[in-house]
């Protein structure tokens, strides 16, 4: 009997997504919108919803982070053995790119919850003897090369994993794309559905595009247009050749490029935002759709420290599969909660030992800041007065841990990382500082848990979502962040953090609002009423952690998306 036997009869919806996180040594995630993929399928797998994911294999990982003598960016492969993870599967699949077949072939990872529950998540894999020398590389590094390799890429994901789940023996109902990526699966499955009443005329759509919306759901991730992939309609047609006519390709995906987003609303029944402010960002980006909102969340048992998952079990047993009953979270004992978190941080200052051999201190406050490293998300703004940086650190020591890594191409990142490094060695000696590279999700899940305040300062309305601060919330870190993607929805100032500013500020106040904050409010509470400082790290475990899973994410795909 095959591996992928048992979910074939079950298996009614497939989740594509370009990233997953499934564990940190399947390097097959860049950042965010891979951890969220990760995360579903792990809630998919509690909840035991009849879920197959499709991604690629991504055998050179995203990118290895070192950094150099002057604090520039190195980006390295980061291979990983992909026969050590998943068993391949007896069926292949071609997809003709630039007029010679291009074949694929399913790797398979069973994703197993701690019920026993599974899903079947399938590596898309084009390194085969079968394939020209080229061609072997396809589905090798994630989001690498430049746009004929990337779209080569969204080719192999939308329609091989499309064809690839027919030759399984899936019956597929609804496909789920995760993100513009895989938006050539909608395509794929338009060309089985001729329109109904023949070929209408020229300039009209020659397939029956309803039938596909009935199929698909569409997230849409970001606000940033350079994240919206759009391809030249003249290298689409020298890769994809017959695969539609540039014609009616343009009719669903814009008429000046190929835009995979555009591609995606067009073909989809239910589109939604990951937030509620993100939604309607979206909705004015995309006017004339149907944008709805279902709010990011995390898997709660992967990203709680196990200190606190041993309290939770105190007060809220079978926490980790229905974590709505961590609401019971602000009635754990002041003395157990610090210790917990006093473990937490242990546990994050000896690994930054470890990797910097930078010695920090247990009593000092530390403020963590690590997401990918780019313009909108502003790394940086912290140091945009370095002397108020320095009063306020001589009254309240505070000790300061970055980390993140720049997408190879995107420069304005590496700047940014290199002009971190160029701060902290003019504040050396003066704010104990430490970046560490290569942030993975083993990284992650230390610092969500160790740090004391969780910073967060992206320009709004760029933050679609953001998940690092619910992650670092159910470890009783404290919020501290710009009013933006979902820190909207769970801030309650005082309470379960802080706000940075206000909704709708300008920008240009934002570094004058952290510092406000940091020097009047957050340290000196840190600093003068231990109490009330645990008081809040119960409340945002008991408010933010019932509501901000992905759990309760799945729990709404579920019902408002799949069975629709």
């Amino acid at each position: 009997m095959s591996p992928i036997d048992p979910f074939l009869l079950r298996t009614r919806v497939a989740y594509f997504t370009m990233e997953i996180a499934l564990r940190p040594e399947m390097h097959t995630y860049s950042g965010g919108l891979g951890v969220l993929a990760g995360d579903t399928a792990r809630s998919c797998a509690d909840l035991a919803l009849p879920v197959v994911f499709v991604t690629l294999a991504s055998r050179e990982g995203y990118l290895r982070q070192q950094i150099d003598p002057d604090g520039g960016q190195i980006d390295d492969a980061d291979p990983w053995e992909l026969a050590d993870w998943a068993t391949p599967l007896d069926a292949l699949v071609a997809v003709r790119i630039e007029g010679r077949p291009v074949w694929i072939r399913p790797w398979l990872y069973i994703l197993t919850c701690p019920v026993d529950h599974s899903v079947p998540v399938l590596l898309l894999d084009t390194r085969l003897e079968h394939n020209a020398l080229p061609d072997r590389a396809i589905t090798d590094r994630l989001y690498g090369g430049d746009d004929a390799y990337r779209l080569k890429q969204e080719m192999v994901l939308g329609i091989g994993g499309e064809r690839l789940l027919h030759a399984l023996g899936f019956n597929i109902e609804t496909y789920h794309l995760n993100e513009g990526h895989p938006a050539l699966l909608a395509a794929a499955l338009l060309r089985r559905y001729p329109h109904p009443t023949g070929w209408p005329y020229d300039g009209a759509l020659r397939f029956d595009a309803d039938r596909v919306r009935e199929q698909c759901v569409f997230t849409t991730h970001t606000p940033v247009a350079a994240g919206h992939d759009r391809f030249a309609y003249d290298d689409t047609a020298r890769l994809a050749g017959d695969f539609m006519e540039i014609g009616q390709l343009k009719l669903i995906a814009g008429q000046d490029r190929l835009n995979m987003t555009r591609l995606a609303l067009n073909l989809s029944g239910y589109v939604n935002g990951v937030a509620i402010r993100h939604a309607e960002t979206a909705r004015q980006m995309f006017p004339g759709y149907s944008i709805r909102a279902v709010t990011n969340g995390v898997h709660v048992p992967t990203w709680t420290h196990p200190a606190f998952g041993r309290l939770f079990e105190v007060v809220a047993p079978d926490w980790g599969h229905d974590p709505e009953k961590l609401v019971v979270a602000d009635q754990l004992a002041d003395d157990d909660v610090w210790a917990a978190h006093a473990q937490a941080k242990r546990d994050l200052l000896a690994e930054v030992q470890r990797l910097t051999g930078i010695a920090m201190r247990p009593d000092l406050p530390v403020i963590a800041f690590a997401r990918r490293m780019t313009g909108y998300k502003r790394p940086d703004l912290l140091f945009a007065d370095l002397e108020r940086l320095r009063a306020i650190c001589r009254t309240r020591p505070f000790q300061l841990l970055m980390a993140g890594k720049a997408h190879p191409r995107d420069q304005g990142g590496k700047v940014l990382i290199h002009g971190i490094h160029h701060h902290m060695r003019q504040l050396q000696g003066e704010i104990p500082m430490a970046f560490l590279p290569n942030y993975d999700m083993a990284l992650a899940k230390i610092l969500v848990a160790g740090a004391d305040i969780w910073l967060n300062t992206p320009l709004p309305p760029m933050e679609a979502s953001g998940t690092s601060g619910m992650k670092a919330a159910l470890n009783g870190v404290l919020n501290l962040s710009v009013l933006d993607g979902w820190w909207i929805e769970a801030w309650i100032e005082g309470v379960t953090g802080w706000a940075i500013g206000r909704d709708g500020d300008q920008d240009g106040n934002h570094a004058r609002d952290l510092y406000a904050k940091l020097e009047g409010t957050v340290l000196p509470l840190y600093y003068t009423d231990r109490a009330r400082w645990i008081w809040m790290m119960k409340e945002t475990i008991s408010k933010i952690g019932p509501r901000f899973n992905s759990q309760r994410m799945m729990r709404r795909y579920a019902s408002e998306a799949y069975l629709r």
